[in-house]
């Protein structure tokens, strides 16, 4: 008798355990971690590109060294930002890391509007070449923000939803993660002159 109550208890412990959630909410939070690694790696491949990039302009726009300093700047100040694993947990360290690229991203814009004064260097190949792989870049970068947020979603469910919500608050006190969020006035069109 004391063995088959034994194994009842030994069933339902276990059953409880598996359902408890522990193990989703370490494997969402793994997903939240490597969807932010594709972000880093798509912010990381645009800035390789960037100095490249301003090296071809520069040989053909002598008089826009304001601009070409600018998004240098930018880049650098990306590059300043220490990408830590305490980054996804820190609100603060997260924003401050999405300004700077939010600045590089801007930088970058005006760039791209002092081109329009040089015909010559738009029909340049090494120019064309590098526009193409950075606006696939962009690209990669807004789907890879897209993946993190999802993936972001998906932990915060799994750590606010009953049972999981109970395993978190005895065992891992595992905390939100903070989604990728848009630049504060991106909702605004930007304002092109063409005319300078």
């Amino acid at each position: 008798m004391k063995k088959i109550l034994l194994y009842i208890v030994a069933s339902v412990t276990l059953f409880g355990i598996s359902g408890c959630g522990y193990n989703q909410m370490q494997a969402n939070e793994e997903a939240v971690k490597a969807a932010w690694g594709d972000v880093e790696s798509s912010y990381q491949r645009r800035a390789d590109l960037i100095p490249n990039l301003v090296e071809v302009v520069k040989g053909y726009a002598k008089h826009e060294q304001e601009t070409l300093t600018a998004v240098t700047e930018a880049r650098a100040k990306v590059g300043s930002i220490q990408m830590t694993k305490g980054l996804l947990d820190n609100p603060q360290a997260l924003n401050q890391f999405q300004q700077a690229q939010g600045g590089l991203s801007s930088a970058l814009s005006r760039l791209m509007v002092v081109v329009e004064k040089y015909p010559d260097l738009k029909a340049n190949q090494n120019f064309r070449d590098l526009q193409t792989q950075l606006e696939g870049t962009e690209n990669r970068i807004n789907v890879a923000r897209v993946r993190y947020n999802k993936s972001v979603e998906t932990f915060n469910v799994s750590i606010r939803t009953f049972p999981n919500s109970l395993t978190n608050s005895l065992l891992l006190h595992l905390k939100l993660k903070e989604p990728y969020k848009a630049e504060a006035g991106s909702e605004k069109a930007p304002k092109v002159n063409f005319s300078k």
